[in-house]
């Protein structure tokens, strides 16, 4: 690891997604969007559910975070989410059919309905899509 770069850690309870040096992690946090470069300060956030975007010595990776926090010390970041996918482990036809059945709960008018949670099934498909490269 160099001075242009920090280590990254994106963990779900299933698994490591990730696990690298990285010079750049971009997040969407529940107060909006930050960028960590390496020496930034200390933080610890939650986190939207949303892309994130890794830009690698490599080049750069895309992700669909659900959830979580964010912990960043000056030489290390951590990710502690529910669930995360890297850009090519997405189902795109999977993500589409969750987008379909979310759009058709919200839709019903009926008392029965939890529309807070059809709600995050619809943000969830719509990040999937959007980092698989799909419209969304």
């Amino acid at each position: 690891m160099s001075d242009r770069t920090f280590d990254l850690t994106v963990v779900t309870p299933e698994r490591q997604v990730f696990q690298g040096p990285v010079a750049m992690v971009i997040v969407r946090t529940v107060d909006g969007e930050i960028g960590v470069l390496p020496g930034h300060a200390p933080l610890v956030a939650p986190l939207a559910i949303g892309p994130m975007t890794i830009k690698t010595p490599a080049g750069e990776r895309k992700a669909a975070v659900n959830g979580g926090f964010i912990e960043v010390t000056p030489r290390q970041v951590t990710i502690l989410t529910e669930a995360a996918e890297m850009a090519e482990e997405i189902d795109v036809r999977r993500a589409e059919e969750a987008k379909k059945r979310a759009l058709a709960r919200l839709e019903k008018k009926r008392a029965d309905i939890d529309y807070a949670r059809a709600q995050a099934a619809l943000q969830r498909a719509i990040v999937r899509l959007k980092v698989a490269g799909r419209e969304g």
